[in-house]
């Protein structure tokens, strides 16, 4: 596959793949000479000349007039924005199912999920030979397809990349992040989006990002983190950890954070609780869909608007949300979860003075078929980011990468850093790659 698709040939690949949301007006500059890097922003950030629905029917026509920042900066290096992806609607969703438009599909089996929220980024990475796809995480959102679709997805430290022009789910959580076939690619683009950024106040506390050498030599494996996993994919894991001994001298010791069994529902309590304030803006009179019929009730106006354009799962998530605000219910729960959070972030603390990374399974099963996904209860859902929710929590930088296939689809492996450290998840990621054969599917049109 040529490093820069014809238009015909993306178009084309969009069609089976479902990957973008919106493709570029012009994609002339596909057939410049010399080639010009191509790069992909998820439908959450906002891009100049597209829409910026962020999965969501609410959103429908909302054109914004600026760059977010990542894409301005990836923008102003030369590089082409062909499109943006599919994505769960606003980030609620563990395998891009939950979107108001498309469902990607996964480029190893067209039957089965690319994972969630930025799943069609993941499926751009995976399918075009060069790109670099900019995606979002609250818990997960980019570890979860990059280890579905067999890329690799960096997360950043909370804080490392600018948050300016990205819609919101939840404020204390979100991270720019980058999908890529390589760790070069990773390691070339990640000081451009990066760095203050005066619009974004939590971007402007971050110490310089360093990426000197820094060689990993031991590594921690919570034992609660192999807990409720696949036999397929505990089996890779072992594989895994057994290779990073004998081909690159890595120690592996099997640690407790006993933390980790309540980061899940910590992580869902306050991630809907910053999406039920976040997403009350959207009432159908200042963005996207908008009420015309004025004279109504303003309970019923917005109601109105927001029952027939939020789906499911969103609605579901703004409940959520709100019940854990309540008067009588914030101290039990919302107050409770922000307690839970500090104990992770001083368990990971603990364990990364003594270990360069943790390293964990990234997905406790590979890819699921469409038809499974509906028969999951949400519940079962949520519960399937048991191993990515931890990190985003903390807001630590962490990196999935593809560690073995089963029955030929992907397994990821997650590596997670202390924070401000990326270079040491890019020095796992450039040894690990070096000897390990990551696969890339073979699509004929």
């Amino acid at each position: 596959m040529s490093c820069c698709p014809s238009p015909e040939r993306l178009i084309q690949l969009n069609e089976r793949f479902r990957i973008f949301s919106e493709l570029a007006d012009d994609l002339s500059g596909l057939q410049e000479y010399p080639p010009r890097p191509t790069f992909s922003a998820k439908d959450s950030l906002c891009a100049v000349g597209f829409q910026a629905r962020a999965g969501s029917r609410i959103l429908e026509g909302y054109r914004p007039p600026f760059d977010a920042t990542p894409v301005w900066r990836m923008r102003q290096e030369g590089m082409l924005l062909i499109g943006k992806t599919n994505m769960d609607e606003f980030g609620f969703g563990t395998f891009s199912t939950n979107s108001g438009y498309d469902v990607p599909r996964n480029p190893f089996d067209e039957d089965r999920a690319c994972g969630g929220s930025s799943g069609g980024a993941a499926a751009a990475t995976s399918l075009l030979e060069g790109h670099v796809a900019l995606g979002a995480s609250t818990g997960g959102s980019i570890s979860c397809p990059a280890s579905f679709c067999g890329v690799l997805g960096l997360t950043p430290t909370y804080g490392r990349v600018s948050r300016y022009g990205l819609i919101d789910y939840g404020n204390s959580l979100d991270k720019v992040g980058l999908l890529a076939r390589d760790a070069a690619t990773l390691r070339t683009w990640l000081p451009i989006i990066s760095g203050p950024d005066p619009k974004d106040p939590t971007s402007c506390v971050q110490p310089m990002l360093d990426l000197t050498p820094r060689r990993v030599e031991r590594v921690a494996v919570p034992k609660e983190a192999m807990q409720n996993l696949s036999s397929g994919v505990e089996a890779r894991f072992a594989e895994s950890l057994l290779r990073l001994q004998e081909e690159h001298d890595v120690l592996i010791d099997e640690v407790s954070m006993p933390s980790l069994r309540y980061a899940l529902s910590a992580y869902y309590v306050l991630a809907t609780s910053e999406a039920s304030t976040n997403l009350a803006r959207y009432c159908g009179m200042r963005f996207g869909v908008r009420n015309s019929n004025i004279s109504q009730h303003f309970n019923d106006f917005f109601s109105e608007t927001r029952s027939a354009n939020f789906g499911v799962e969103a609605k579901r998530r703004i409940l959520l949300g709100t019940y854990a605000r309540m008067v009588g219910f914030r101290d039990r729960y919302y107050m409770k979860a922000l307690a839970v959070r500090q104990l992770v972030i001083s368990e990971y603390k603990r364990v990364l003075q003594d270990h360069d990374l943790v390293l964990t399974p990234t997905m406790p099963f590979v890819a699921p078929r469409f038809s499974e996904i509906e028969r999951m209860r949400p519940l079962e859902a949520y519960q399937a980011d048991f191993l990515t929710v931890p990190p985003n929590l903390a807001g630590l930088p962490h990196l999935t990468l593809p560690c073995g296939y089963l029955e030929g689809l992907p397994v990821g492996m997650q590596a997670v850093a202390s924070h401000w450290e990326e270079r040491a998840l890019l020095d796992i990621a450039e040894r690990w790659t070096s000897r390990f054969h990551v696969r890339f599917p073979e699509v004929s049109l």
